[in-house]
């Protein structure tokens, strides 16, 4: 990965983003931890002022007292709030995954609502010069995993506000499953698609802030007017429930901070024949096909894996894989959050998998490939590498993830 805009970014837009917000923004309010929205709109919306503004966010953007940060805005007159971009699942959320809501009125704000699901380069950069903003806002709660799509949705729209030539803005919010050091293997170019555009760790361990300044800096055709709001009191090492925020689902199989914990490891289940436990009220945490049984949840439990315990889990998927069917597999409970390596368990789970059911099969379309990043993890498992072996593959091309991310690093 390349280091060659590096200066460009912290001599100009990283600079801008680490200019404090007027002193009115830090005032007591009895939270220790403040969202960038707390911050901006506790300066009276100063780094929006005389700019036509659209939002980009989803359910996720309300307020400590879940209002929707639209809602809040669009009744503010010291902002001038004027369109509303929906990502995968749309604004106001009502689309299962892989849909969106389409373009439509607002029936709460009037305001115009543009879809940029599956949207990018010079489409999107039209949608936002016929919208007539001066300045795209994003605010969405991101779920710490690359193939969680709203982080390409910033990509995209990062890239689109460059090519209309307008000014881009992002409100931070915490990494739920903290910003503790990137883990898992790093997507190869070629497999980019939605679920990895760019070269970055499967739990890259960042801020939506934070890997927005990466994104400008290392992958972006050429960078953005981008300015950051950052969070106050936030700590890289503290999980979601350490802040009294609420916790809206991001996206209808994220119902939980205990699903988005596990998430960047057993996601990888997509990419298989067996269910990811959508359909269920533990999606990500129940994992399983008709014709498993006891023996996977003894065989990954022999792994001693840190952090967490398996439980033999029996289920009948109301949606998705085996809806209707009663299939057996695994329930993941995590004991210890700070210990748990989300990556390597589902690597683990993967393994142990194949290894006592016959029936395991990887998708048609090698999916799993999209998800890990390359072919290293599929002919690893085909051809009968242990856990620790996997795991091992990837750790040159992590660490020199690891040496690039520290330079965007926001938070101590």
């Amino acid at each position: 990965m390349r280091m060659s805009r590096r200066s460009l970014l912290v001599a100009g837009t990283a600079a801008a983003a680490l200019t404090p917000l007027p002193a009115e923004a830090s005032e007591h309010t009895g939270h220790r931890l403040r969202t960038g929205f707390e911050r901006l709109a506790g300066a009276g919306y100063a780094q929006l002022g005389g700019e036509r503004v659209g939002m980009v966010t989803n359910p996720t953007g309300v307020t400590r007292d879940v209002r929707h940060i639209v809602d809040v805005m669009h009744a503010d007159d010291r902002v001038n709030l004027v369109a509303v971009f929906g990502p995968e699942h749309g604004f106001r959320g009502t689309a299962q995954a892989g849909g969106s809501e389409g373009r439509y009125d607002d029936p709460a704000t009037g305001l115009p609502v543009y879809d940029t699901y599956l949207k990018s380069g010079q489409a999107l950069a039209d949608i936002f010069t016929a919208s007539g903003v001066d300045t795209v806002v994003f605010d969405i709660q991101d779920a710490g995993a690359r193939f969680y799509t709203y982080i390409w949705t910033l990509y995209d729209c990062m890239e689109a506000a460059r090519l209309a030539g307008k000014r881009f803005v992002v409100l931070d919010r915490p990494n739920p499953v903290t910003g503790r050091a990137a883990q898992g293997p790093v997507l190869h170019k070629e497999f980019a698609t939605f679920v990895g555009r760019q070269p970055i760790a499967q739990a890259h361990g960042m801020t939506v802030a934070e890997l927005a300044r990466l994104f400008n800096g290392e992958f972006l055709a050429a960078p953005v007017e981008l300015d950051t709001v950052q969070m106050s009191g936030w700590k890289r090492g503290e999980f979601y429930d350490a802040w009294g925020l609420p916790w809206v689902p991001p996206s209808p199989n994220m119902p939980t901070p205990d699903t988005a914990l596990v998430y960047s490891g057993t996601c990888l289940f997509e990419g298989t024949n067996l269910s990811e436990g959508r359909g269920t009220t533990r999606p990500f945490e129940l994992l399983g096909a008709e014709g498993v049984d006891g023996r996977w949840a003894a065989a990954v439990g022999e792994l001693a894996l840190p952090g967490v315990h398996f439980r033999e889990a029996y289920f009948a998927p109301t949606f998705s894989k085996f809806q209707g069917k009663t299939v057996g597999g695994v329930q993941i409970h995590v004991h210890d959050r700070a210990a748990f390596e989300p990556v390597r368990t589902g690597i683990a789970l993967l393994v142990t998998a194949r290894k006592v059911w016959s029936g395991f099969a990887w998708r048609s379309d090698n999916w799993i490939d999209k998800l890990t990043g390359s072919t290293l993890v599929r002919t690893m498992i085909d051809a009968g590498a242990r856990t620790d072996e996997v795991v091992a593959a990837w750790q040159d091309e992590l660490e020199a993830f690891r040496k690039v991310r520290k330079h965007y690093l926001i938070y101590k």
